[in-house]
């Protein structure tokens, strides 16, 4: 199995307002760690570490 880049969400304007939507009204270090924790349910929803690094490294690279 590989990292999917490409588009994957079926409503994508939807899950970014959402995602605004669950930030509303956080501090910025509420936020971060929030952030923090979503990333971490994530990834081990994922569970394989090949998909995780490169995920990783894609973000990284892109900042």
């Amino acid at each position: 199995m590989s990292l999917n880049t490409k588009p994957n969400i079926a409503s994508p304007d939807d899950f970014y307002q959402d995602l605004i939507d669950l930030h509303r009204d956080l501090s910025d270090e509420e936020s971060r760690d929030l952030n923090a924790r979503l990333i971490l349910l994530l990834a081990n929803h994922i569970g394989d570490m090949g998909i995780l690094k490169a995920a990783m490294s894609a973000a990284r690279k892109d900042t």
